[in-house]
């Protein structure tokens, strides 16, 4: 166990790629008890990841009664608009700095938790943004509330596939 940094007790899982949806396999209790879990149109995002980008949605609908086509950020994206239901736009977000809006110190995890104890679970609020995304801080070192933060990512070899490969880390 690292001191001062985190680490993930969790290995890539194996795609299969569907048209343009991944589906993973989570093979948490051998090959009999893989699990087997689409992203379908959020699959963007999770690529976006291994690829060290922060992909996020708005809405570009001119009709839309509350955005009239010029949504803000979704991070985590959405699909669909939550206000026209229609297709949410896909975009990356170029500044992927933030700050500490709300955190959890975890101490001891429940079972089947990827990431090594203790760490803390934060909830990051990111210029230009509407939302509030949850994620995980790689130091380890005492934080409060305001902290500056900036985006990390496991790609290539150490992609996991899943959200834990967006991580922050303290500026």
């Amino acid at each position: 166990m690292s001191k001062d940094k985190v680490e993930l007790k969790t290995k890539p899982s194996k795609i299969d790629q569907v048209g343009d949806a991944w589906i993973l396999h989570f093979p948490r209790f051998g090959e009999e008890g893989t699990h087997f879990h689409t992203y379908g149109m959020l699959t963007p995002y999770f690529k976006g990841l291994t690829e060290g980008k922060l992909m996020a949605t708005w809405c570009a609908n001119p009709k839309c009664p509350i955005s009239r086509g010029k949504g803000e950020l979704w991070l985590p994206p959405r699909a669909d608009c939550p206000d026209c239901h229609q297709p949410m736009e896909w975009k990356r977000i170029e500044n992927t700095k933030g700050y500490i809006y709300a955190y959890t110190y975890v101490e001891r995890g429940g079972a089947g938790l990827e990431i090594e104890t203790p760490y803390y679970q934060i909830d990051v609020k990111i210029d230009g943004v509407c939302t509030i995304v949850k994620s995980y801080l790689l130091d380890r070192k005492p934080i409060k509330i305001g902290d500056k933060v900036k985006a990390g990512f496991l790609t290539g070899k150490n992609a996991t596939h899943t959200s834990l490969d967006l991580y922050f880390e303290l500026i």
